[in-house]
């Protein structure tokens, strides 16, 4: 998806934010968003997870939009913006607080930077644990560079994970989260040999198939942590982790924060 606003509508888990010199980093919750503006200011923007819905950016022509995961996008001062989403994605979003514009003219979204997802997902790390002695302005200037490349970037190639088999992949990870699943699962659900899969998949996203398969499992349990009093040992169950021990690693590893500190932190 793109860089936006978002609209009036429940969520259980709060934005969270942070301003460090003239900088303002923003962490969307995943959830339904339906918004309309003119860009006041350039944007920068990164979705983490995979998002469907309509949008119309830069143009009078609504149309629907399948967002792979780990994606960069750019959206330029006095761009129009119109976009909603059923479910929405957790997303990062970056501004400059001091008027000054951002370089770029054209927007763009779905492109997979390993650079900027290595630097998006420290972000997040560092709002979800509530940290403002972090690296903060390195890391917004960071992802200007990677919006700024002088280099031509290809358009995307997304090889066999078409828009439509993400969404089918998503469907088969999210019913099945409460069981083992694997490479193979995923690349026969799809009719592709395990090797082809998985080089097509970190084509696609960024990621590897296995490493996508935790951030679902990771997602799934901090909605549950946030949306029920369930005890950590059946949240884990409940998204196919090993034990609460295994999960707790994971978070640790992946998000800088434990369960426990997590739950404390979207907490009033």
């Amino acid at each position: 998806m793109n860089p936006r606003n978002r609209p009036a509508l429940p969520s259980s888990e709060p934005v969270r934010r942070i301003e460090a010199g003239p900088w303002a980093i923003e962490l969307l919750p995943g959830c339904a968003y339906a918004t309309r503006y003119v860009a006041p200011q350039s944007a920068i923007g990164f979705a983490f997870d995979s998002q469907r819905g309509l949008h119309a950016i830069g143009s009078d022509r609504v149309r629907p939009f399948d967002a792979l995961p780990n994606g960069l996008a750019f959206v330029p001062v006095g761009c129009d913006v119109f976009s909603e989403s059923p479910n929405g994605g957790e997303y990062l979003r970056v501004v400059r607080t001091d008027g000054m514009a951002l370089p770029g003219t054209q927007a763009f979204n779905n492109r997979i930077d390993p650079q900027a997802i290595t630097l998006a997902s420290r972000m997040r790390s560092a709002l979800l644990r509530a940290s403002a002695v972090d690296d903060w302005e390195a890391w917004a200037l960071g992802l200007v560079e990677r919006v700024t490349d002088a280099k031509p970037f290809p358009a995307p190639s997304h090889g066999s994970i078409t828009d439509g088999r993400m969404r089918l992949l998503d469907e088969f990870i999210d019913a099945g989260l409460d069981a083992p699943l694997g490479v193979k699962d995923m690349s026969g659900l799809l009719g592709l040999s395990e090797g082809y899969f998985m080089r097509a998949f970190k084509q696609a996203t960024g990621k590897s198939p296995h490493s996508y398969l935790i951030d679902r499992r990771l997602a799934k349990a901090r909605a549950l942590m946030r949306d029920s009093t369930a005890r950590l040992a059946d949240i884990a169950q409940a998204c196919g982790f090993n034990s609460q021990a295994h999960m707790t690693t994971l978070f640790k590893q992946r998000l800088d924060v434990s369960p426990a500190q997590l739950r404390g932190y979207s907490r009033p």
